[in-house]
């Protein structure tokens, strides 16, 4: 079946695919042996194939390689490099897919045994975010990550860049346009990093003007296809493009909710991880996930029902530790019970850490709130008894909209109240305040 990689033109710095689309047939992959297990392997082959399908593509054919350790000059044996040059021959394929990052001698010695594009499993996830990205940040950060991926594979691509030979007076001009492509390459490097430093200032600025009114951030991080997206648009009604493709959500979204006490946090939506995240991509979008660094509560959403819900997560505390925020305060989401057996949901037990939902029929929303409730250390909620005068209708209304009332009683043209409030709104109550503090009292 015929497929279209597209690429945004980059004139002299094209990446992997020229400007004009390209129609090639997906005819064979490579897969590297990453699990002990058939199930692990099963799982490994399922998660590559969605790549390939977020990327546009129908799988024609597989191949899987075990081997002890890899082939230093082709990553995979020598046999099985034939048979793929036969079901490509055969196919009259000309790309193939590799589920290993591959370096650039591996990339091209393959290639030229079996006659065909090579695209290793970054360069097929750069190729994802680069047609998921929508917005002037994004496409920067993709397009960084893929020029940082580029430079060391500019040697020996194409005769026009090949080397004549060594020594004085052997030079050729294919080294020429090589060290002029590899100059364009760092003045566009330099460019984008400059601007991607303007959009980390005016970030920068926004947060401020945030901070400014003490509204937390929650930011939901996970594996990517976790359910993130949905949970988001359940939540704050913002329309976020829910997709069963990875990588759907690549341009982070803030917005408002409100929790069970009345208090108003942000919820932020972010890039999902995935196994072997590119440390190319990683240090690229370092500018969308500063709000993950800044989030006062990280929602770690995973996927209840995958066989590899652990190791999932596992990859994602190593993104999180990457990103120095593992001493952030979490919770645990596990996310799609209502696609597990009905006697598996009752066994579910919620604790102070994980909370079992389904974001997509409901369940457990209502429990996840209160829970991030608990959870929020900024702007903490306070206890307080108080007695404010009827008159006070501006203040009554905001103890209205923004503290939780436990009790309230009328005397004396005033009225008392047992409450819990933002310490914001706490400082601002503390002339009314007419007893001690009584003890919180849980709400779960």
């Amino acid at each position: 079946m015929a497929l279209e990689f597209r690429q945004r033109s980059r004139t002299d710095r094209d990446l992997d695919i020229p400007p004009s689309a390209v129609l090639a047939r997906h005819a064979a992959e490579e897969i590297d042996k990453r699990s002990p297990t058939r199930t692990g392997l099963d799982e490994s082959l399922a998660e590559f194939r969605e790549l390939v399908a977020s990327a546009g593509a129908q799988v024609a054919g597989e191949f899987v390689q075990h081997r002890e350790r890899p082939d230093p000059a082709t990553l995979i044996g020598k046999g099985k490099l034939q048979e793929i040059a036969g079901a490509v021959a055969s196919a009259h394929a000309d790309l193939v897919l590799v589920d290993h990052e591959l370096s650039p001698s591996q990339q091209r010695n393959i290639e030229r045994e079996v006659n065909a594009r090579v695209i290793d499993r970054t360069q097929l996830i750069l190729d994802i975010f680069a047609r998921h990205a929508r917005s002037r940040e994004g496409q920067l950060q993709v397009e960084l990550a893929q020029l940082q991926y580029m430079m060391p594979r500019l040697a020996g691509r194409g005769v026009e860049m090949s080397q004549l030979g060594g020594g004085i007076g052997t030079r050729g001009p294919g080294e020429t346009q090589l060290e002029t492509d590899r100059r364009k390459i760092y003045r566009r490097i330099r460019h984008i990093k400059q601007q991607l430093e303007d959009v980390k200032r005016i970030r920068g600025q926004q947060r401020q003007r945030r901070e400014s009114v003490p509204l937390p951030t929650v930011a939901l991080v996970g594996y990517t296809n976790a359910g993130k997206s949905t949970l988001f648009n359940v939540l704050t009604g913002a329309g976020v493009l829910e997709s069963a493709r990875m990588f759907a959500t690549l341009d982070p979204t803030v917005r408002g909710i409100t929790l069970p006490s009345k208090r108003k946090v942000l919820l932020s939506d972010t890039v999902g991880f995935i196994r072997n995240l590119p440390t190319t991509l990683v240090s690229a979008f370092r500018a969308t996930l500063e709000e993950v660094q800044r989030a006062a509560l990280l929602l770690h959403v995973a996927d209840v029902t995958s066989p590899l819900a652990h190791e999932q997560q596992r990859q994602v505390e190593d993104v999180l530790k990457e990103l120095q925020v593992l001493d952030r305060p979490r919770l645990r989401v596990m996310n799609k019970v209502d696609l597990m057996p009905e006697a598996q949901q009752r066994a579910l037990a919620n604790n102070g850490n994980t909370i079992y939902i389904s974001a997509a029929s409901g369940i457990g929303l209502d429990k996840l709130l209160a829970a991030i409730d608990v959870r929020l250390e900024i702007d903490a909620l306070l206890p307080m008894r108080i007695r404010v005068p009827q008159s006070e209708g501006k203040l009554l209304a905001q103890i209205e909209a923004r503290a939780h009332i436990l009790k309230r009683s009328y005397r004396e043209s005033k009225v008392q109240m047992d409450l819990e409030a933002p310490e914001s709104l706490a400082r601002t109550l503390r002339e009314y305040e007419v007893v001690a503090r009584p003890a919180r009292k849980s709400r779960r």
